[in-house]
This record gives structure tokens, sequence and C-alpha cells, in this order.
């Protein structure tokens, strides 16, 4: 269980350092100094972009579009019953980014653990195509 909560955190992390409502985050440093430190600005792009390559190609791979859209449609029915019941409102921008960021972390997160949870769960393991 630990390791889902830190492959979790570690995709919310990625979302968040690429944009958040906050100024730490690598869109808005970027629009702030791209002209200045270009250089910082392609290398830390590509360190996001690798990360997001592993994550989506897991996600992809392992759930697939599909999977992908019904965790969303689980995170947003679960959203839903929280704003019915009056623990959450949609009313601050800011607020609703961080819970965006919050779900698409989770689907990241699940997709990068979900053949570890299959396995688990069933017994069966995923192979990927191996070359010989």
């Amino acid at each position: 269980m630990a390791g889902f909560f830190l492959r979790w955190a570690f995709a919310f992390v990625l979302l968040a350092a690429t944009y958040n409502p906050t100024r730490f985050n690598y869109v808005a440093w970027a629009r702030e100094n791209g002209s200045e430190t270009l250089s910082l600005v392609v290398l830390f792009g590509l360190v996001l972009f690798v990360g997001y390559i592993i994550y989506l190609r897991a996600t992809l791979r392992s759930i697939g579009p599909i999977g992908m859209g019904l965790v969303l449609a689980v995170v947003a029915a679960v959203l839903w019953v929280l704003w019915d019941i009056g623990w959450i409102n949609f009313t601050n921008p800011t607020a609703n980014t961080w819970i965006g960021l919050f779900a698409m972390s989770l689907v990241l997160g699940i997709g990068l653990s979900w053949s570890i949870i299959r396995r688990r769960l069933s017994g069966q393991v995923d192979i990927d195509d191996v070359e010989e």
C-alpha cells in the first residue's frame, strides 16, 4: 500500500510542479525567466516531459484510455457526492485547480500501480512483449 501512495505522491508532485495556482511552478517560472535562462527552461521541461512519458506510457499500457476515463468518472462521482452533501463547493478557482491536480494524479497513480494491484488481487501477472 505504501508503494501506491509513493507512486501517487510522485504523480501529484509531477503535475503540481508543472502547474499549480501558486507562482511556484514550471509554467510560471518559464514565462518569467524563459528568455534569461532558456537552457534551464529546456532542461527542466525535458525532465518533466520524461516523467510524463513514464507515467502516461505505464498508465495507458495498464488501464488504457477507457480505464483512465473510468477512474476519472469514479473521482468525479465522489466529488459530486461530496458537493451534494455540502462538504465541498466549487466556487473557488484555486481550490478547483488543486482538486483537478488531485484527480489527475489519482489517475496516473492508479495507472502506474494497476499491474501490481491486479497481480495481488488475481494472482495473474501482466507480461509485456518480450523479445528473445
